[in-house]
């Protein structure tokens, strides 16, 4: 049994909602798909999450919200005219849209139920096509589906008990649709995930009907080795583990989200990234355990933006009971999270991913606050710090990972301010400078993949 997911580039428009239902039929081990909104059909577009979140904004702001639903439903007119399907649909999404602006009265909760309606319109559509075209599929609502969720508005976490309701949809007759990125609370309100939230419906579905395969259908073949944005065909990844696959997509690669694996890593169900515009090619596995292969200890370099740290220097803070403990009570004070605390015998430096810094936090206020109750001899910041991470499962098993890529930073003048290794052993983090980031990851790239063959 698969569960298949599609993204919002594979069903952004009618052409490809019909290269989607034809990937469903192909496969009768497929029976479960989950679906995204419609993305763009081309650079300058609009998503329709997008302007679903305009809508709510011309809501909020007390202008007139017609002309924006027009466009909404205009977009989904595209698709149902082409298609054939039913009229009947679009009053339904009007429908909806007015009811949820006309009803809800708090802004969060407004802006959830709105942002669902993306996903919520596509899974009807797709079922609609499905039986026009002789597939018997049925849609079901988050709600219908058992997905229960917690009730914090645009930051849903699942609730354990939705598997044991998740289970009994394994035994359906045909084809089920359902929408991702919300679910709903127990007090009826639409939830949604944080950013990649069909990732992580579609990972919990499969975990729910114990699935044998998760196919998540992306707009590329495989997961690169590097970003192809900016390495010349990279190497095309044929297997990565979940631990691999968590630690790139913590540092910028964006194919499949990190929180997405979770799931789907404590029953050890295989993931496939696959592509809707070329479905024979069996794409990137996602998996458990893989086969070390010894000429390639490293499987992918990414790298990361956005990201200050603060140093702090103390004759014997080695010594000082408490030091790191009060350090992180000052960041929870000021609702910040770390990504990185390298240290030494006398200083210790924090790794923050700045955004935190663009609301009502303010740097000089934190760093003041460490200043008072830690007093550190001496502190200071660097702002706009990339990330480079390294990953490989072959790496704790493979001598001069360190010295091989610091000597290519070296060699290409690029400075490093920090490193980092987890225990684990199977990644490496160096921060650098914003403008070393492409020549950094060309200099690696080259020095690990230049020779592989596989």
């Amino acid at each position: 049994m698969k569960v298949v997911k599609f993204g919002g580039s594979s069903l952004s428009d009618s052409h490809q909602v019909r290269k989607v239902a034809d990937i469903i039929k192909s496969d009768a081990e497929r029976r479960i798909a989950v679906v995204s909104a419609p993305g763009k059909r081309f650079s300058e577009d609009t998503k329709v999450t997008d302007m679903l979140i305009a809508l709510h904004a011309n809501k909020t702001a007390g202008f007139d919200t017609g002309e924006a639903i027009d466009q909404i439903i205009d977009r989904f007119s595209s698709i149902i005219d082409d298609l054939g399907i039913d009229q009947d649909l679009l009053a339904q999404y009007r429908a909806t849209l007015n009811n949820y602006l006309d009803d809800i009265k708090e802004e969060d909760r407004l802006l959830d139920a709105l942002k669902s309606c993306g996903e919520d319109f596509n899974a009807q559509l797709l079922s609609a096509h499905l039986n026009k075209i002789g597939v018997e599929a049925e849609y079901m609502s988050p709600k219908d589906a058992g997905i229960l969720v917690t009730d914090e508005p645009s930051n849903a976490q699942l609730i354990e008990s939705s598997y044991e309701r998740l289970n009994r949809l394994k035994d359906a007759p045909h084809v089920i649709v359902i929408p991702g990125f919300f679910g709903y609370s127990e007090n009826n309100q639409i939830v949604t995930f944080p950013r990649g939230g069909s990732d992580i419906t579609g990972a919990i579905v499969a975990r729910g009907v114990e699935a044998d395969l998760y196919e998540n259908f992306t707009d590329v073949s495989f997961i690169y080795s590097a970003h192809p944005g900016l390495i010349d065909e990279p190497h095309a990844i044929k297997e990565i583990t979940y631990r691999e696959m968590r630690e790139l997509s913590y540092a910028g690669f964006g194919v499949f989200h990190d929180e997405a694996l979770a799931p789907v890593y404590k029953k050890k169900i295989p993931i496939m990234i696959r592509n809707t515009n070329d479905p024979e090619v069996e794409g990137t596995k996602i998996v458990s355990e893989r086969e070390f292969i010894p000429e390639m200890p490293v499987i992918g370099i990414s790298c990361d933006e956005g990201f200050t740290s603060i140093t702090m220097n103390k004759y014997l803070m080695n010594r000082e009971i408490g030091f790191t403990r009060r350090l992180l009570q000052i960041l929870e004070d000021h609702c910040l999270s770390y990504e990185h605390i390298p240290s030494g015998i006398d200083n210790l430096s924090i790794i923050l991913r700045s955004r935190q810094f663009e609301g009502n936090t303010k740097l000089e206020e934190v760093m003041a606050d460490i200043n008072d109750k830690l007093e550190p001899e001496s502190m200071y910041v660097e702002d706009d710090l990339v990330l480079l991470v390294i990953v490989g499962e072959g790496m704790k098993e493979h001598i001069g990972i360190a010295t091989k890529t610091t000597t290519a930073l070296s060699d290409n003048g690029v400075n490093i301010s920090m490193i980092n290794q987890g225990a684990s052993e199977i990644s490496m983090m160096f921060a650098i400078a914003l403008e070393d980031e492409e020549k950094a990851l060309r200099a690696i790239y080259r020095n690990y993949f230049k020779e592989v063959k596989v």
